[in-house]
């Protein structure tokens, strides 16, 4: 029975690190990445549309992004889309292709981005402590009931704490990875 609660704590908890580490992907960290362009839409004929899903996106070299629209009317919606995005992206274009040169981040801009990501850290651990809280309710309610008894309650919150502790270690090596990419030239 406690093997239920603890795998769907675990469950939880995995998509909260599934979580920050998609969300970690769109933190800028001086290299092109595809993932930046995530979440970015253009109207395409009326429709919020990916930019993947209207052009060939690619990445030359490690400080560019370049577009290719599969249709050369829509390059200034792709571009309109770019600049709109929160990105801090100044996009180029000679008529067929759009370039994105990535400016390599000041140092200033480097603690900004580490700041982000150790809120986003934060975000992460309090999901899991609210899964790990889940948890512990359902083994109390197990025990109210009289499905476990006390010292059976009493060992399967010291589990819970136990799979909540390795979930946050995993949050912070994630953070640290990420800071390291970050704050490297």
């Amino acid at each position: 029975m406690l093997e239920l609660v603890y795998e769907e704590a675990r469950e939880k908890m995995d998509k909260a690190i599934a979580a920050l580490e998609k969300g970690l992907l769109r933190v800028r960290t001086g290299r092109a990445s595809l993932s930046m362009l995530d979440g970015v839409k253009l109207d395409y004929y009326g429709t919020p549309t990916p930019i993947n899903q209207a052009a060939t996106v690619a990445i030359p070299e490690s400080r560019l992004i370049t577009i290719q629209p599969w249709d050369a009317s829509v390059i200034k919606e792709i571009e309109k889309a770019i600049l709109k995005s929160d990105l801090g992206l100044n996009p180029s274009n000679d008529g067929k292709i759009i370039r994105i040169a990535i400016p390599p981040l000041t140092e200033d801009r480097r603690k900004e981005m580490v700041k982000l990501v150790n809120k986003m850290a934060e975000e992460g651990k309090i999901s899991v402590r609210n899964a790990r809280r889940d948890a512990n309710e359902t083994i109390k309610s197990m025990k109210k009931d009289g499905d476990i008894a006390e010292d059976l309650a009493f060992k399967g919150q010291e589990e819970v704490q136990k799979i909540t502790d390795d979930f946050v270690k995993k949050v912070d090596d994630i953070c640290a990875k990420k800071e390291k990419e970050i704050l490297e030239f």
